[in-house]
């Protein structure tokens, strides 16, 4: 993504992970998005600690590291000679709010925008996922209701199959 391109929700969406219950974005990516470097973006965070309590922010263990390594492994690969030295911060919707009052331009001004508009499409498309489920669920129990008496038919021609099937076969040809 070019620097000078203001992000898009529906370019962001694929960033947004979901750890120990909640949607965050990870340090490399936000720093990436802001333009700045990884170690500046953490410096800044670590100048300004107390604006981050661990709802807004925390460090990944080193098996939720691992997990998101193995997930992206496919798209994402460091240089040759490249390493990780530390676990990645992860940043939540709070977070990545605090971030704007910690970084101080007009790109991350922007970023920061879209980043809010992906985080509130990802929640209405949850919650309308919600209201499918109901209502499929809903329609499951009327027609159960109605095609007990279907379901309950099919059930007994399926057993008596496996009946059918469970008898020895009749030999056939000369029996002496």
């Amino acid at each position: 993504m070019s620097l000078s391109v203001v992000p898009k929700p529906e370019n962001l969406a694929s960033l947004v992970l979901l750890l120990r219950g909640d949607k965050v974005l990870l340090d490399t990516d936000l720093a990436s998005l802001y333009g700045v470097e990884t170690k500046a973006l953490n410096q800044a965070v670590a100048r300004n600690r107390d604006r981050f309590p661990e709802d807004f922010m925390f460090r990944l263990s080193p098996e939720e590291a691992e997990a998101v390594r193995r997930l992206r492994s496919q798209s994402v690969t460091l240089k040759r000679g490249q390493h990780s030295k530390y676990l990645p911060h992860a940043f939540t919707e709070q977070g990545v709010a605090m971030l704007s009052s910690v970084l101080h331009s007009p790109r991350a001004a922007q970023v920061n925008i879209a980043i809010m508009r992906t985080f509130v499409q990802l929640l209405r498309l949850m919650d309308t996922n919600r209201d499918l489920a109901r209502k499929i669920e809903a329609l499951e129990k009327r027609y159960d209701e109605q095609f007990a008496v279907v379901f309950d038919a099919i059930k007994q021609l399926i057993a008596s199959d496996q009946a059918q099937k469970a008898q020895p076969k009749r030999r056939i040809g000369f029996q002496p």
